[in-house]
């Protein structure tokens, strides 16, 4: 009974991410619906805060002059590039083609199918919203399509923290594990705070990204505890069963 009782809650292969992560999806489901409930009742306007925000990060009386010692918007500018489309393309490139040279199939197919239909999702999130880039700063960057969720946080977030999440499942070791963890957290949350800084997203797009791309991540987790369990399951199948499937 104590054997089946474990398998039923962790099928082989499958390990948990840190408890952080369900603690942020927690705050995330918490935050997305604040998010929606304001955007309701405020028909769509900026919140008060995100005004408030990306003024602060701006010299007083200078909105085009981003405060920070010197270079560093050329250091914001280069850390958002790794929330862009070439460099998350690349990221999910290399990492399915590394879990298909080990042979680690269900893995590389559940990395894909996350990361492809999230991005997508946002896309269509992006259209469909239609709010505009803010123009309370100037930018800092160059940017052409909308606002709401922000593209690179969102993206961001579905890329590094579920190649990070699924990847949990397969590293043993819980250094290791904390460690693809810190690096996605640390690079999403940089990435966010870019977009701010540069004055092409409202804290409130980046927030929602933020959120977006935590919950995704988590519910691929489960699909890929789900998609795991049913395989043990159909192995431990005698075999006139298991053909019947």
């Amino acid at each position: 009974m104590a054997s089946t009782a474990v398998h039923d809650t962790n099928p082989q292969g499958v390990r948990h991410p840190p408890h952080l992560m369900w603690a942020a999806g927690l705050i995330s489901a918490a935050v997305s619906l604040i998010l929606i409930l304001g955007w309701a009742i405020g028909g769509g306007r900026p919140y008060s805060f995100d005004r408030a925000i990306l003024l602060g990060l701006r010299v007083p009386g200078h909105p085009g002059e981003a405060i920070g010692p010197p270079g560093f918007v050329h250091t914001m500018t280069d850390i958002t590039t790794l929330g862009g489309g070439t460099v998350l393309t690349l990221a999910v490139a290399v990492t399915v083609g590394m879990l298909l040279v080990s042979r680690k199939w269900l893995t590389a197919s559940l990395v894909f199918a996350a990361t492809f239909s999230g991005s997508l999702l946002v896309s269509l999130f992006k259209g469909y919203i239609a709010r505009a880039r803010p123009e309370v700063v100037p930018h800092l960057v160059e940017v052409k399509t909308l606002s709401f969720p922000s593209g690179h946080a969102a993206n961001s977030a579905i890329i590094y923290l579920t190649i990070a999440t699924l990847l949990t499942q397969i590293v043993e070791n819980n250094a290791r594990r904390t460690y693809l963890f810190a690096v996605a957290i640390v690079l999403v949350t940089a990435i966010g705070i870019s977009r701010m800084y540069l004055g092409v997203h409202w804290p409130s797009d980046v927030i929602a990204g933020w959120s977006f791309g935590t919950l995704w991540a988590l519910a691929w987790w489960q699909v890929g505890k789900w998609t795991r369990r049913w395989q043990d399951t159909a192995r431990a199948l005698p075999v006139d069963e298991e053909a019947d499937l």
